[in-house]
């Protein structure tokens, strides 16, 4: 195992992934560490949707690097699928909102407006209008807000696509490696110790996903990322059932190829099982057949469950860790990791090149917008944590 390296990457999940990709495009020499397989996290339970607007009722920093996030997604699956030969799965056949209520045809149609000031295209349609877009979609609905610039990839192939590129750029990956701490000299990272030794490196990214906060604590950042555990299941049908993604309250249904049929997602704070639950698969059947009767007679494939990494107030920790020179953070993109995987990739590089990042709002992703403590210094802590 490589024993040196001029940057580290803890974390091989799609933001790892991406952060190594970017980093090894400029000639960076980098070492990735995952504690299990690249992927197996929450990447490999993301349906992949591109929701820059759909959730997004104000403005603010998150509603700005989503737009940019999702702009670069075309040119980046052409980059990958060039370099790699993996199809993204990158599908912009738009997003349908369904309101359920007058309540929450209320709320679309106040996001709606608000969309279109902020320049974006969004679009009420009536039940039979919707139904017109989307057959098997029921008529027992409100309505519905059209987003036609929001889409879809697939997660795990993009995941494996930035890793991939990264190694053939001449990064190194290694899995199943278990990251103890950060070795801290002077206010600084020097390295990180792992169960196969310490690896010595100028520059380290921590990407760790619902895993990070013990080390982000080590290097004295106040970031409390903790999991919210969401259930999901998948369907399979001879002819696709729906063309565009359909989300409503509490659920959603994004179409891939072959006539499969994701469903997700339940959310339950602060619960780190990897179960899935009889209750939490019989409320996404419930609400996926209300919005398309249809699914009932699908094929079952199969069910999985993966963990969000939120944070308090919503936002990712992006940037450098004030007070450790030369220790960076990508954490806590909550359910928006696949769409802001190509900003954040791109954000942190630029910041770890010592330039002023080109995006904006980012500074409201700053690592330490918290109370902070002193980070250890001229030792090594270890703090049980495994990545």
């Amino acid at each position: 195992m490589v024993h040196q390296a001029e940057v580290v990457v803890i974390g091989g999940g799609v933001i790892g992934g991406s952060i190594a990709y970017h980093l090894a495009k400029q000639g960076r020499r980098v070492l990735m560490l995952e504690r299990g397989k690249i992927g197996s996290g929450a990447s490999s339970a993301a349906a992949g949707m591109l929701g820059a607007q759909s959730e997004m009722h104000r403005s603010g920093a998150l509603f700005d690097l989503a737009r940019q996030s999702r702009a670069m997604f075309p040119k980046l699956a052409e980059e990958l699928r060039e370099l790699t030969g993996i199809d993204i799965g990158l599908v912009q056949q738009g997003l349908l909102k369904v309101a359920l209520t007058p309540e929450q045809a209320m709320e679309c149609q106040r996001t709606i407006a608000f969309q279109r000031k902020a320049g974006e295209t969004a679009a009420w349609l009536t039940p039979s209008e919707a139904r017109e877009l989307e057959p098997n979609l029921t008529g027992r609905i409100e309505g519905v807000m059209r987003i036609p610039g929001d889409g879809q990839v697939s997660a795990p192939e993009l995941t494996a696509a930035y890793v991939r590129a990264a190694v053939m750029l001449g990064a190194e990956v290694k899995e199943h490696c278990t990251v103890h701490s950060l070795r801290l000299e002077r206010s600084r990272v020097t390295g990180v110790v792992t169960d196969e030794g310490t690896i010595g490196c100028g520059q380290a990214v921590i990407a760790a996903g619902v895993h990070g906060s013990r080390l982000l604590a080590q290097a004295g950042i106040n970031a409390d990322v903790y999991p919210v555990k969401g259930e999901c299941f998948s369907v399979v049908t001879p002819a696709p059932l729906i063309s565009s993604t359909v989300f409503t309250e509490g659920c959603y249904l994004v179409p891939k190829r072959g006539g499969r049929l994701i469903v997700g997602a339940s959310m339950i704070e602060r619960n780190e099982e990897l179960t899935v639950s009889v209750e939490g698969l019989m409320g996404l059947m419930a609400k996926a057949a209300a919005l398309v009767p249809r699914i009932t007679a699908a094929q079952w494939e199969k069910a999985w469950a993966g963990l969000r990494p939120q944070t308090r107030d919503g936002l990712p920790y992006l940037g450098a860790a004030a007070g450790c020179e030369g220790l960076f953070v990508a954490a806590g993109h909550y359910r928006n990791g696949v769409l802001l995987s190509p900003v954040t990739g791109a954000l942190i590089v630029e910041q770890m090149s010592g330039k002023r990042p080109s995006f904006t709002g980012w500074e409201s992703f700053a690592p330490d917008r918290h109370h902070a403590v002193r980070p250890s210094e001229g030792r090594i802590v270890h703090v049980g944590f495994d990545h």
